[in-house]
């Protein structure tokens, strides 16, 4: 399994201002990675993704608001509403040992400990201390399991998997989280499961 080149911190919620600036709402309510990188990609709903260098920042509780370079004027912020924000990886510090990038472990292929395939990580969503990853599977309940040793004991990014021991009260539908935020997929997931970073 390839490392994505990206890994996705937010999107524009809104223009700001006349001026030409941005309300990014980023999935991690609690990230700071716009705050030290110096450049983003952004990936709107229709059209060419752009890479635009970051001018400054200004966070306030719910959301940061950001000066892009070329981006002028109230029509070219509101050009941008909906756009996914991404950060480079190689941007980034890279994650300490156990711990991973969010962004990472979306796609990976979650197996039980007799190796059975229980679905694809879908999605993280921050809904308490620690990540918990959404894990879908055709005809399948979702399971939610939390990224803790106790539910996840391997990670195996390169291979595309990870072995997780989903007790039944985890199996929960999706109206019962309407409204959950995702996460910040560059914050790295603390935990201890064993494996590799990738």
């Amino acid at each position: 399994m390839t490392l994505k080149p990206h890994l996705e911190l937010g999107y524009v919620a809104r223009a700001h201002g006349l001026q030409g600036e941005v309300a990014v709402r980023t999935f991690d309510p609690a990230s700071e990675t716009l705050d030290f990188v110096e450049r983003v990609l952004v990936r709107p709903r229709t059209g060419a993704e752009r890479v635009l260098r970051i001018e400054s920042v200004r966070p306030t509780p719910k959301e940061t608001l950001v000066v892009f370079a070329d981006v002028r004027g109230r029509t070219a912020a509101e050009a941008l509403v909906g756009a996914t924000v991404l950060a480079f990886r190689e941007d980034l510090e890279p994650p300490a040992e156990e711990e991973y990038f969010q962004g990472d472990l979306v796609g990976l292929t979650a197996v039980d400990e007799s190796g059975k395939v229980l679905g694809r990580v879908e999605e993280i969503w921050e809904t308490g201390p620690v990540p918990n990853l959404v894990i879908r599977a055709e005809g399948q309940e979702e399971l939610v399991v939390p990224f803790v040793d106790d539910f996840v004991s391997t990670v195996d990014i390169p291979g595309g998997k990870l072995v997780v021991k989903p007790p039944e009260f985890l199996e929960v539908g999706t109206e019962e989280r309407a409204g959950a935020e995702k996460p910040d997929a560059e914050a790295p997931a603390e935990g201890g499961p064993e494996g590799g970073e990738g």
